[in-house]
């Protein structure tokens, strides 16, 4: 019982997550980090999320708020809420930190976390990842990850609608 109380704690204001980042890298451990809307979480969120932590010794996973998600992707987005998907992301073995970011990209959150590997899909180039030059410049690395074939949360949302 203990271990899903203990899921909320993995979610951090940025201020927190800056304190267990010291503690952390006290001990050496490598981070990673990684971002998305993930809302309706699927086989490829897992897949990914996977590789990421594949990566390191620490999974940082960036979540966009509510208001960043409507900027980028509607009015009828996202399905769940900011604190949902933190939850949901909290609870799962691979994730050891989750921070919400207000802004569209998380290239602020990046820069401050200076993580040793940034992870994004394999859709993206590295040119086109926000904070992807400063890790860079850090001696960190970007790692981009194998996509599952035709899984989204758009393709779920669309399929839904047909039904």
């Amino acid at each position: 019982m203990r271990q899903i109380q203990a899921i909320p704690n993995k979610i951090f204001d940025e201020i927190h997550l800056q304190q267990e980042l010291k503690r952390w890298r006290l001990h050496r451990k490598k981070i990673v980090f990684t971002n998305g809307v993930f809302d309706l979480l699927h086989q490829g969120h897992i897949a990914s999320l996977c590789e990421a932590a594949s990566l390191g010794d620490i999974l940082i996973v960036g979540v966009n708020s509510d208001a960043s998600v409507k900027r980028l992707k509607g009015n009828n987005r996202p399905v769940l809420g900011e604190q949902e998907r933190a939850l949901i992301l909290a609870s799962l073995l691979m994730t050891d930190a989750v921070v919400i970011f207000e802004t569209d990209t998380p290239k602020d959150l990046i820069t401050s976390i200076l993580p040793d590997v940034l992870v994004k899909g394999g859709d993206y180039t590295i040119d086109a990842i926000a904070g992807a030059k400063e890790v860079i410049a850090a001696g960190g690395h970007v790692h981009l990850a194998k996509m599952v074939k035709g899984i989204s949360t758009s393709v779920i949302i669309e399929k839904l609608k047909n039904k």
